[in-house]
């Protein structure tokens, strides 16, 4: 008996039919990829991975996939070398400073061009487009404000214990805080009173918002820099707290997080995206407050300015491609998700929806995290909004060498303020 099969003319056109209609249901069903590129510390980067999943999971009609770099440096050296089939469909980067920034770029769609197309319905924007982060001109979204943070004041409440200070909190005035820097020195915080890794955000950019002065492209009527007495007095200050052993000279990089986060430092300046990280540790009991000031300059401290990054879009993706990006924005926007987002990082709170489902409970540790948050939810003060300054990357690194070279006692705080104000007037006008 022959025990081949034997295909017949109408047996082979139902294995053909059979074959090519099974490639044609494959093909409907499958996923739409979408990559996302990012630069989030460990903790951060584990929280976002998480939604990641949560949303592939929910769904099977996009699929995210995401590329972590170590550095933000890193990343924007990958995307800059990346021909256009290789750019992810979304990618962190920062807030824009420069004239000539982001936004600028030939293979950036802006989100609300974007949104126009598909829009996220339900939600109101939790940062005022009067704020200026990430937005135009005109007031239009340019980037997913994801990674929105700002500079605070972390403190150590069981070194303040030890320290017989009460209450257990930084004072918000300068020179009272020295005092404070004084005991938590000589009781059990010798190695690392204070420190910080935004020394420019710190000492200039935000020592004018805070205390309600004009920073440079904020007001049209300031030009360019001029660093006048009240820098000038701080930043001899700081000098003076390096050379009394005070202030732990500012570092940039992980190094420093990891020194408050392990309980080693008693007060740590820097941005409220560490914080997630800060209340993951198990042995740490810290809370929030905010930057200091000098009352003899403002009578109440203002808000600094909002830093960050966000998500933008690229262009040159399929139809299908683009509306699955926008698909996983709006869905990071949710309720539960961006709420999730902001208690889990300390980034600011992506919508209105997303901070008042936060419950009071997650507050109540955290000192005055949530009034120093609430204020970004209204219409900013002049001094606090965004400024844009032509160059800005070039005159905030001249910034940052001037900062380091004085705080290593190499020049007295009015020569190195009075050269880095020259030199960044003069990268100021260039074209």
């Amino acid at each position: 008996m022959n025990t081949h099969t034997l295909f017949t003319p109408a047996r082979l056109g139902s294995v053909l039919f059979t074959a090519v209609a099974g490639m044609m249901s494959s093909a409907a069903w499958s996923a739409t990829d979408i990559q996302v590129w990012h630069s989030l510390n460990d903790h951060n980067k584990q929280v976002f991975e998480q939604l990641v999943k949560d949303f592939n999971k929910q769904q099977k009609d996009v699929q995210v996939k995401v590329r972590a770099f170590s550095t933000e440096e890193d990343l924007d050296a990958a995307l800059r070398l990346s021909s256009d089939k290789e750019r992810p469909n979304l990618v962190q980067l920062p807030e824009i400073t420069g004239l000539d920034d982001v936004a600028t770029r030939s293979y950036i769609w802006p989100l609300h061009q974007a949104l126009a197309k598909h829009p996220i319905k339900g939600v109101k924007w939790f940062l005022p487009a009067d704020n200026n982060f990430l937005h135009d001109s005109k007031g239009r979204l340019l980037a997913l404000p994801f990674m929105a943070e700002i500079p605070v004041m972390y403190y150590n409440i069981d070194a303040f214990k030890k320290a017989g200070l009460s209450p257990e909190q930084p004072s918000r005035s300068w020179q009272e805080l020295q005092e404070q820097l004084v005991s938590l020195a000589n009781n059990g915080s010798r190695r690392c009173p204070l420190t910080s890794d935004q020394p420019v955000s710190i000492n200039l950019e935000n020592l004018a918002a805070v205390n309600k002065q004009f920073y440079t492209g904020a007001d049209s009527r300031k030009v360019g820099f001029n660093f006048d007495t009240m820098y000038i007095r701080h930043l001899s200050t700081m000098i003076s707290w390096v050379r009394s052993e005070i202030m732990v000279h500012p570092s940039m990089g992980p190094q420093s997080p990891k020194r408050f986060a392990s309980g080693e430092c008693a007060v740590f300046l820097s941005n409220s995206g560490n914080l997630g990280d800060f209340a993951a540790q198990r042995k740490l009991d810290f809370a929030v407050s905010g930057l200091p000031y000098y009352p003899q300059v403002t009578p109440t401290p203002g808000s600094p300015f909002v830093t960050g990054s966000g998500l933008w879009l690229t262009k040159g993706h399929s139809a299908e491609q683009d509306k699955g990006t926008t698909s996983f924005l709006s869905w990071l926007a949710q309720t539960d998700n961006a709420a999730k987002w902001y208690q889990n990082t300390g980034f600011l709170p992506l919508t209105h929806e997303a901070f008042n489902a936060t419950a009071d409970s997650y507050y109540k540790k955290l000192g005055d995290w949530r009034n120093l948050v609430a204020v970004y939810g209204q219409k900013p003060a002049n001094t606090t909004r965004g400024f844009k300054v032509h160059n800005y990357h070039q005159i905030r690194a001249v910034f940052n060498d001037t900062l380091q070279s004085a705080l290593e006692g190499k020049q007295p705080a009015v020569t190195a303020l009075k050269a880095a104000a020259t030199q960044a007037n003069q990268l100021l006008r260039q074209k």
